[in-house]
């Protein structure tokens, strides 16, 4: 069933998008000359008609961190907390974008890395809106096509299950293992917006569990992706231009709160950073 899976993968990605977001992506590809491979839309934004206003989602997959940065502390940083997350805009629109290796996101999309970040956004649908050329292209679909495998295998199946109850519950437990603003109940979200999808991609997923992949490990998933989550948040203060207030911005946006960044916050983000995540955890509005 895999070949059925990879299939769905790749006509999944060639699906039209806005043409605002296609120039987007090119003009995000045009600034790694030499080694950017691909452009991959994905997240919420994927579902809505008006753009304006949103922050959109991509990813860039480059050849080589060394060949994609001018600054070698920006390959290592990349290479050693992936991945690299920049702030980005073309005309009225708006976006941030994660830089990540074709190797890296051959490795992260797949079952044998506990880590959830990249499986679990792949597994829901995404666009393909640049690539260089035919190999680029065939590389991403089969990086992709492992996203939905890994999810699955990480939940596991409760005999009797729903496949849409499987999605469902696979989704929760990526929720918990990341640090998220959301309201409870977007993980069911995710799903609801298209069941017919999540239906069509279900048994073919399945199938294509790899035979060594194993299920739970949640307890430790959830330690090691929150303090990752962290990690990447501190690392994004050194890299993303005016990262504490987007950081705001998306937390009163998901959990209806009315964070305003101080100007010593904005002086000293990696402090803020570290400071507000604690505080926004035990209040709840972020988990």
């Amino acid at each position: 069933m895999l070949d059925t899976l990879t299939d769905l993968v790749r006509t999944e990605l060639a699906l039209p998008v806005d043409p605002r977001v296609a120039a987007m992506a090119a003009a995000l590809a045009a600034q790694y000359p030499g080694s950017a491979r691909a452009v991959l839309f994905y997240g919420s934004c994927l579902r809505e008609t008006q753009l304006d206003g949103l922050m959109l989602d991509f990813y860039v997959i480059v050849s080589d961190y060394g060949d994609a940065y001018d600054r070698r502390w920006l390959a290592v940083a990349n290479r050693l907390i992936p991945p690299n997350v920049f702030p980005f805009q073309s005309g009225e629109l708006i976006a941030k974008y994660a830089v990540l290796s074709e190797a890296d996101f051959h490795r992260l999309n797949g079952a044998e890395t506990r880590n959830v970040s990249v499986w679990a956004r792949f597994a829901q649908p995404s666009r393909l809106v640049w690539v260089v050329d035919d190999t680029a292209a065939a590389y991403v679909v089969a990086a992709v096509a492992r996203a939905a495998p890994a999810l699955l295998a990480a939940a596991g199946r409760v005999a009797g299950e729903d496949m849409l109850d499987w999605w469902r519950r696979a989704f929760r437990l990526t929720y918990s293992a990341e640090l998220r603003a959301e309201r409870k109940g977007r993980a069911q979200s995710v799903v609801d917006a298209d069941p017919e999808r999540y239906r069509r991609f279900g048994p073919p997923a399945a199938d294509a569990i790899p035979a060594t992949a194993r299920s739970g490990g949640w307890a430790r998933r959830r330690m090691e992706g929150k303090g990752l989550s962290i990690l990447r948040l501190a690392k994004a203060s050194l890299t993303y231009a005016g990262g504490i207030d987007y950081l705001a911005w998306k937390i009163n946006r998901h959990a209806g709160t009315a964070i305003e960044i101080k100007p010593w916050q904005r002086r000293w983000p990696l402090l803020a950073a570290l400071t507000l995540v604690p505080r926004l955890m035990k209040s709840g509005a972020i988990r």
